[in-house]
């Protein structure tokens, strides 16, 4: 019979154990900056849908005054799945725009709808006031007006926040300086959003 001179573990080379796994990360925008923002697009979930497209983002861009200086540090733009306590989200480096529910007409907390109250009454949106909520009626390009308007706005106002910060790690200035930035911000550009993107 004849014996196989085989190494006792085909994982050691030259005497040296090698790593069984790759601990590198894998780059993406989360961990590895971009040349550019990358726009992304995830499954919306049961229940909700996507109501802009990637050329959305693209157009909104455009009209935006300093985006050369605001995109400094944004790695991506991402249509994210939907949540039912959010509509947007920031990331060090990432911006999240949750899908919209599937149903337009979304229902508020008082103290949530006095939150955005100035944009919906900007965009038109009607509104039936209950005793602890409000229904918000919706149609599909008031959703996504409010999507690139309030959200999105909102959200560059987080990545603007820790931007203009020294360490430029985190925002430090918190929910009511992109809330500013966003009313501030939308106001800027209100005529041009509606040359691109239409009347409500």
């Amino acid at each position: 019979m004849r014996h196989l001179n085989r190494k006792s573990d085909p994982k050691v080379i030259g005497g040296l154990v090698q790593k069984k796994n790759n601990w590198t990360l894998t780059p993406n925008y989360y961990n590895s900056d971009q040349q550019a923002p990358i726009i992304d697009r995830k499954r919306p979930g049961r229940g909700f849908r996507h109501l802009l497209k990637q050329k959305d983002i693209h157009a909104f861009i455009g009209i935006l005054p300093d985006w050369n200086e605001l995109s400094v540090g944004l790695n991506a733009i991402v249509l994210a799945s939907g949540r039912w306590d959010v509509y947007g989200y920031h990331r060090r480096g990432v911006v999240h725009i949750c899908a919209w529910e599937e149903d337009h007409w979304i229902k508020l907390s008082l103290e949530g709808f006095e939150a955005e109250r100035e944009i919906i009454e900007k965009l038109g949106v009607p509104y039936e006031v209950d005793a602890d909520e409000v229904l918000c009626k919706f149609n599909e390009n008031q959703a996504r007006a409010h999507q690139l308007l309030a959200t999105l706005l909102h959200e560059l106002g987080h990545h603007h926040d820790r931007m203009t910060t020294n360490s430029k790690s985190r925002p430090t200035r918190g929910e009511p300086y992109a809330a500013a930035y966003a009313r501030k911000y939308a106001e800027r550009i209100w005529i041009d959003y509606q040359k691109v993107f239409g009347v409500f």
